[in-house]
């Protein structure tokens, strides 16, 4: 599986948000929409996550 941009993540989880929103769709499909927004809000965690630590891996060494 190839890791998506954050760009992308975000644009899903707002998709996703956006169905949850609504509230006018089946239950079965916002549980869904749930699920598949906690999953990316849990991707795109870890990714600010390895690009905070790569920002400030950069920042030491460039501080050195």
């Amino acid at each position: 599986m190839s890791e998506r941009g954050l760009d992308e993540l975000l644009t899903d989880l707002e998709k996703a948000i956006t169905k949850l929103a609504g509230g006018s769709a089946p239950l079965e499909d916002l549980v869904a929409a749930h699920e598949v927004a906690v999953k990316l809000l849990a991707e795109a965690q870890s990714r600010l996550a390895e690009l905070k630590a790569q920002a400030d891996a950069t920042a030491k060494l460039l501080s050195q």
